[in-house]
């Protein structure tokens, strides 16, 4: 009995480390960013308020 215990928190631990590196993955998963100077365009929104 105590080997089907084990074998049963192994299972859990494994799925565990499993999750746990997905999330780290995905957490340092990000946009591609472009080389330096490369296809880098600085885009600035202006507001026109009617009021000045």
């Amino acid at each position: 009995m105590l080997r089907h215990i084990s074998e049963r928190y192994a299972r859990g631990f494994g799925a565990a480390v499993i999750a746990v590196a997905a999330l780290v993955l995905a957490a340092n998963a990000g946009p591609a960013r472009a080389a330096d100077g490369v296809g880098q365009v600085g885009q600035v929104q202006q507001a026109h308020h009617a009021g000045r």
